[in-house]
C-alpha cells in the first residue's frame, strides 16, 4: 500500500524518488532521436532495394522496421517517422535529378516524402488493433494510389512493386498489377516485423532466466505461435507469386529492329544542334537497311525509333521530313519515329508524339503524349513561378497532352504506344492493352538522366508492365537504356547507355488479356480504403477507451 507522497529532497526542492524534469525530457528527446535515425536509416535501405542497387530484400527490411518503429507510437510520433523515412527514401531514390539541380532533388523529395506523413501516422494508429500487419498492408496501397494521382497528375516513382520484379512477388501483378505486389510485398514485411518484435522480447526473458508461468503449464510458449504463425504466413505470402501462372503463349510474331541512335552528349543539353540526334537514328537506320541488302540481317516488318528521334516537327521542317523518308525508304518497312511536333491549333504548344511512317506514303497515324511531366514538359502557373525560378525558363514551350491510347498499326503489328514516363502510370498502359495493343513500346529519352540509375528504375517498371499484362514490352531509347522485355518479365535484349546500337528480335503477339487488365484498378481501391477505414475503427476505439477510463490509451500502450 502506498505510504503517501515521497518526501521533499532539501538539496533539490524535488520528490525524492523522482527523476528531474529536465532529465525525463531529455531521456525523451534521446529515445525519439533514436526512434528518427531508425526511420531516417529504413527510409536509405528501402532506397537500395531499387536499380540500380537492386537488393530487393532490403524492401522487405526497410518496410518491416518503419512497421516496428511506428507500432505503439502515438500519430503524431508516427507521422514523423514516416516524413523522417521518407525524405532520405526520396532522396536516395530521385538522386538523377541532380542533372537539373540538387534544390530540384530535394524539391520533389520533400513533396514525395509529405505522402509518408499520413502513412506514417496511418500505420501508428492501425498498429492498435489485431492484424495489424493487414491494415498497414493496405495503408502502403492507400500511400501509392494518392502519390499515383496528385499533384499535377502524381509521380508513382518509388512504389514498392518497382523494387522487386527480380523476386517471387513479380507474377503477382497478373491478378491485381503493381497495387497487388505492393500489398503483398509490404504484408510480408508486416509479418516479418512480427516475427522479429517477438524474437527482440523473447531475449531479455531468455537472459533473466524467466520461467514465466502462462497459465497453461507451457512456460511462455502461448506468445510464440502468432510469431510462429506470422512466419509461415510470410513465407506463403513470397512464395504465392510461383503459384500464379504467367501466360505467355503468343498467338503469332513480328519482327522488329529497335534503333538506338544515341545523343551527342549527356545531360541538360543533350539536343545540342538541330538534326543531330535525327541524323544519328537516320544513319543507324541505313546500316540496318545495308545489313538487310547484303544478307546480313532478316528484314524487319517494322522499325522503331525512341521518343524525341527527330528534335524538329517533320511535317513543318522539309530537312526532317526528306531524312526520316530516305530512312524508312531504305530499310523498306513502317518506322515508328517519335518527334516533337508543333501543335497546330494552338499556337506556342507542342506536342510528344509517336508517328507512324510509312515508306511510300509518309506520315500517318500518331500517339501523343496524354501524360507531361510537370516542370519538364510544361510548367504550372508558369508566369508567376519563371518569375522566381528562373530555370523554369528552359522550359521554352508546353506540351499538349494526348486524349487517346496510343494503339497504333506499325505494319502488321498492332501496338500500344506508351511514351517514357507513362510507363508508370497503371491506367495509362492498362488503357492501352485493353484497346486492343498485342505488344508494347515505351518509347522515351534518359540522354538528360545517362548513368544516373534512372534508365534502370525506368526498364523494371517495363518488367512489371510485362508480367501485369502479358505482353511483350520494347523500350526505344534514344541514349539507352533500350531492351526487348519477354512477356515473362525476361529482359531478352539490351543495350548499354551511350552507344549506337539496333536490336533485332522476334517479339511475340498476344490477345489474351490478364486478370489484372479485366478486373482494372478495384484491388487498389478496394485496399486503400480498407486501410483508410482501419485508421477509423483505431479512433473510435481509441476515443471509446479512452471514455472508460483511459484503457487503451497511447500513454499507457507506450508504457507497456
Amino acid at each position: 500500500m502506498p505510504s503517501g507522497p515521497d518526501p521533499i529532497d532539501p538539496a533539490t526542492g524535488e520528490r525524492a524518488g523522482r527523476p528531474r524534469l529536465p532529465a525525463r525530457l531529455a531521456r525523451a528527446v534521446r529515445r525519439e532521436a533514436r526512434r528518427t535515425a531508425a526511420a531516417a536509416a529504413s527510409g536509405v535501405v528501402l532506397a537500395a532495394a531499387f536499380p540500380p542497387y537492386d537488393l530487393w530484400p532490403l524492401a522487405l527490411v526497410a518496410v518491416a522496421a518503419l512497421g516496428l518503429l511506428t507500432r505503439g507510437r502515438t500519430v503524431r510520433q508516427g507521422a514523423w517517422l514516416g516524413l523522417a523515412a521518407g525524405l532520405p527514401f526520396f532522396l536516395v531514390l530521385l538522386k538523377w535529378l541532380n542533372v537539373i539541380g540538387w534544390d530540384a532533388v530535394f524539391g520533389l523529395a520533400l513533396v514525395e516524402a509529405l505522402f509518408f506523413v499520413p502513412l506514417g501516422a496511418g500505420l501508428a494508429l492501425s498498429s492498435r488493433l489485431p492484424l495489424w500487419p493487414l491494415w498497414g498492408a493496405c495503408l502502403w496501397v492507400a500511400e501509392e494510389w494518392a502519390r499515383d494521382r496528385v499533384p499535377f497528375g502524381g509521380f508513382p516513382w518509388g512504389r514498392l512493386a518497382f523494387a522487386v520484379t527480380d523476386s517471387p512477388f513479380l507474377p503477382l501483378a497478373a491478378l491485381g498489377g503493381a497495387p497487388l505486389v505492393t500489398f503483398a510485398v509490404a504484408l510480408t514485411a508486416g509479418l516479418l516485423a512480427v516475427v522479429a518484435g517477438a524474437a527482440a522480447r523473447a531475449v531479455p526473458l531468455a537472459r533473466r532466466g524467466t520461467g514465466r508461468n502462462d497459465g497453461d503449464g507451457t512456460g511462455g510458449a502461448r506468445p510464440a505461435r502468432p510469431a510462429a504463425a506470422a512466419g509461415a504466413l510470410a513465407a506463403a505470402t513470397v512464395v504465392s507469386g510461383y503459384a500464379v501462372p504467367v501466360p505467355t503463349e503468343a498467338a503469332d510474331t513480328v519482327r522488329i529492329a529497335v534503333v538506338q541512335g544515341n545523343v551527342q552528349q549527356p545531360g541538360m543539353d543533350f539536343l545540342g544542334r538541330p538534326m543531330l540526334i535525327l541524323s544519328n537514328h537516320v544513319e543507324a537506320t541505313l546500316e540496318l537497311a545495308e545489313d538487310v541488302d547484303e544478307g546480313r540481317v532478316e528484314r524487319p516488318d517494322l522499325v522503331i525509333w525512341p521518343e524525341n528521334a527527330s528534335d524538329l516537327d517533320p511535317h513543318r521542317h522539309p530537312q526532317a521530313y526528306a531524312a526520316i523518308d530516305r530512312a524508312a525508304g531504305a530499310v523498306g518497312v513502317p518506322i515508328l519515329v517519335g518527334a516533337l511536333v508543333d501543335h497546330r491549333e494552338h499556337e506556342g504548344y507542342v506536342e510528344n508524339q509517336g508517328i507512324v511512317w510509312d515508306p511510300e506514303t509518309g506520315p500517318g497515324a500518331s500517339y501523343t503524349k496524354q501524360h507531361p511531366v510537370p516542370f519538364g514538359e510544361y510548367v504550372p502557373y508558369r508566369e508567376q513561378l519563371s518569375k522566381v525560378i528562373t530555370r523554369l525558363q528552359r522550359v521554352p514551350r508546353d506540351f499538349w497532352p494526348g486524349e487517346s491510347t496510343g494503339v497504333l498499326d506499325v505494319g502488321p503489328a498492332r501496338l500500344g504506344d506508351v511514351i517514357c514516363f507513362e510507363v508508370a502510370y497503371d491506367e495509362i498502359v492498362r488503357d492501352t492493352v485493353n484497346d486492343g495493343a498485342r505488344a508494347l513500346v515505351i518509347q522515351t529519352n534518359n540522354a538528360t538522366y545517362g548513368r544516373t540509375g534512372q534508365p534502370e528504375q525506368q526498364l523494371v517498371m517495363s518488367r512489371l508492365r510485362a508480367v501485369e499484362h502479358g505482353r511483350a514490352v520494347v523500350t526505344a531509347a534514344t541514349s539507352g537504356i533500350s531492351a526487348v522485355v519477354a512477356p515473362d518479365g525476361t529482359i531478352e535484349q539490351r543495350t548499354e547507355e551511350f552507344t549506337q546500337d539496333v536490336l533485332t528480335a522476334d517479339l511475340p503477339l498476344r490477345d489474351e488479356t490478364t486478370l489484372a487488365d479485366r478486373i482494372g484498378s478495384a484491388p487498389e481501391w478496394a485496399l486503400a480504403i480498407v486501410g483508410v477505414l482501419s485508421c477509423a475503427v483505431a479512433h473510435v476505439l481509441g476515443r471509446r477507451g479512452r471514455a472508460y477510463g483511459g484503457i487503451g490509451t497511447d500513454e499507457k500502450r507506450q508504457q507497456q
